[in-house]
């Protein structure tokens, strides 16, 4: 098994074990080394140092199960990246005033519409507890997005 410094084309670097470079070398050209951050799957070898071994090295299984974690990690950041664009597509920003729009639509007071923006926990909370419906997303920066 080795382990590489990995680097997606958004410039986030990871690392991932393999059984060997051959191996690396299948799986990226399968699009199967997948970002943990974005879910980029154009990856490439990062600059990394030499790896000096211990006595103490981690069973196969425990690098395979690390190596599922990290791609199912990046196919969930892609669905939230894609979440993300379909929510700013579909949806009216109203920032801040999130909570205060929200209740004017739950109340009839201004024209229902998809809408989206901030609110704290005790805000949403207190949305939910009027009744009025709202979910919280996971968000991620623009730039990962």
């Amino acid at each position: 098994m080795i382990v590489f410094d990995l680097i997606c084309q958004n410039d986030h670097e990871f690392e991932s074990w393999f059984q060997n470079s051959d191996a690396f070398e299948k799986l990226v050209k399968a699009k199967h080394v997948v970002c943990p951050v974005c879910g980029d799957t154009k990856i490439g070898k990062s600059l990394m140092a030499p790896a000096v071994s211990g006595t103490k090295k981690k069973s196969a299984e425990k690098m395979a199960i690390s190596a599922k974690a990290a791609q199912q990690m990046g196919q969930y950041m892609q669905a939230v990246k894609e979440m993300r664009q379909q929510v700013e597509k579909n949806c009216d920003y109203v920032g801040e005033k999130f909570p205060e729009e929200a209740r004017k639509m739950h109340y009839g007071e201004a024209k229902t519409r998809n809408i989206y923006g901030e609110a704290t926990d005790k805000e949403a909370e207190a949305l939910k507890d009027e009744g009025v419906e709202v979910q919280r997303i996971p968000w991620t920066p623009a730039e990962d997005a």
